[in-house]
Order: C-alpha cells, then sequence, then structure tokens
C-alpha cells in the first residue's frame, strides 16, 4: 500500500489526504482541516453542567456517516482501516463523520503498546497485530458502543480493572440491565429505546469474538439505513431535539427508561 493509493480515495465520509512527507526522522501526513473536531471531544468532552449532550439524532448520523466511509475503504479501496476509534472519527459543522487516519498499518505498524489500544482492537489482533477487513468490523463495533454508552473503551468507571467495553455492556445486558448500559444524557430524549436497542444490537454483532460472525462492513450500513428507513416509515417518534424530560431532570408520566431487553452475543 502507497500513500498515492491511499491519497486516490476520493468519498464524503472518508477524510482525503492532500499530502505526505517521509524523512528518516519525521512523517507527516497533510489532509483537510475539520472545523467541529473529533468525535471523542464531542462525546466525551467537558461533561457535566453547562454541557451541551450530544443527542440522538446526530449519534445516528455520525453512526451512519463513519460505517459509510469504512464501507468505502473495504469495497471501493479495498484498504483496511487499521485504526478505527473515536478520536479519529472527525466531524464537520453538521455532524456529518469522516474517518481519517486509515490504511497507515502496513507503513508504520502498530507501534502503540498494545495496553493502549486494546480498548478497540480486535481480539485476534491484540494477539496477532494483523488488521482485516473484520477487525475494523470490530472496531466499528466498540465505536457504536462508545455512542450508546458515552464511555470510552478503556474507562476506568467500567468497574472491574481491565475490562473493555464489549465485555461490560455484554455483563450488564447479561443481567438483563440493559437500561443500565446506555448513556444517561439519552435519557432525556424521548421514544428512542427501541432504536438505541437496535443499534445495541448491530454493535454487539460486530464485537463477535469470531470475526466470521462479524457483519461485513457494507451489511453494517444497511442495517443503520434500515433503521432509518423505519423510523422515517412510521413518523412515530419525535425528534432527538425535544425531550421527554422536564427541566427538573425527571421523567414525565408515561415516559420509559426501560427498553425492551437484548440477547448477548456469545
Amino acid at each position: 500500500m502507497t500513500m498515492e493509493v491511499l491519497g486516490k480515495i476520493k468519498h464524503d465520509n472518508v477524510v482525503p489526504l492532500r499530502a505526505f512527507y517521509f524523512s528518516k526522522d519525521e512523517k507527516l501526513l497533510v489532509s483537510d482541516y475539520m472545523s467541529a473536531g473529533s468525535l471523542s471531544a464531542l462525546l466525551h468532552g467537558s461533561r457535566g453542567s453547562g454541557r451541551t449532550p450530544l443527542d440522538w439524532d446526530n449519534r445516528m448520523k455520525i453512526a451512519l456517516s463513519a460505517a459509510r466511509g469504512i464501507a468505502h475503504l473495504h469495497v471501493s479501496g479495498k484498504v483496511v482501516h487499521g485504526n478505527i476509534k473515536s478520536s479519529n472519527i472527525l466531524l464537520r459543522p453538521d455532524n456529518d463523520a469522516s474517518v481519517s487516519d486509515f490504511g497507515l498499518n502496513p507503513l508504520f505498524g502498530t507501534s502503540t503498546p498494545p495496553n493502549r489500544v486494546a480498548g478497540y482492537r480486535a481480539p485476534e489482533v491484540v494477539e496477532t497485530r494483523k488488521v482485516t477487513f473484520k477487525s475494523d468490523v470490530y472496531s466499528f463495533g466498540v465505536l457504536l458502543l462508545e455512542l450508546l454508552t458515552g464511555k470510552a473503551p478503556n474507562q476506568a468507571s467500567l468497574g472491574e480493572e481491565g475490562i473493555d467495553l464489549p465485555r461490560w455492556v455484554q455483563s450488564v445486558v447479561r443481567e438483563e440491565w440493559t437500561a443500565e448500559v446506555f448513556d444517561v444524557e439519552l435519557m432525556r430524549y424521548h421514544n428512542i429505546e427501541e432504536e438505541m436497542v437496535q443499534l445495541l444490537q448491530i454493535a454487539m454483532a460486530c464485537v463477535s469474538t469470531v470475526p466470521d460472525q462479524r457483519p461485513a462492513m457494507q451489511e453494517v450500513v444497511r442495517m443503520i439505513e434500515d433503521m432509518n428507513r423505519a423510523e422515517t416509515d412510521d413518523g412515530l417518534r419525535q425528534s432527538s431535539d425535544d425531550p421527554s424530560k422536564g427541566s427538573d431532570g425527571h421523567t414525565p408520566p408515561g415516559g420509559s427508561r426501560t427498553p425492551p431487553s437484548v440477547t448477548p452475543t456469545p
């Protein structure tokens, strides 16, 4: 894989590589400036009072646009991204997402210490250091879990020391406390429980331990598009700009905090 090949990849949801510089002491990549920053900063930055939460509609938009970008790399570019994480999902002001930092493993390898990246890395990559299309799907599944839970993959508050985000979600779901999985910031929005569970089911399929049990990225795109299509067709859900909670932070009568159950994946 050469830098010229990566530079020829063009898609609305892939950050274009404009130039590169390689020398013995320095390696530089030049790409478009994405003014809204990264998903990591938007999702995890300044949590607490005074923060504007990332609402459900925008989380879904980011999930779908990032999936489309990765699927384009896989299908049209025949490129394994190799480093999918929320800091590499860059955003435009309208929260349309583009993937960056793709296809660099053959050039740079996986020099990052394993304990720093294991939160996104598929189990087989932690062992072999070899990235594949299916390991990208696993990493994207972790990204979906990050959007749903509001937790970083290696966040200390996941409980047991060293537990990763997929195992934490599976343990909570197994105890039938599915509602406890979701980001508290999403609980203010009305009638989105079923969609959250649908996206959680897609994420759980992506993070299957066995690579062959994971869907291909183009299938992941189709599943998320089908969710959006169903939402448009039934016309029942209010926009997530219309919170179901009052200003006192309590769920009003009839507002549910308990989504349908999810079956843990092996």
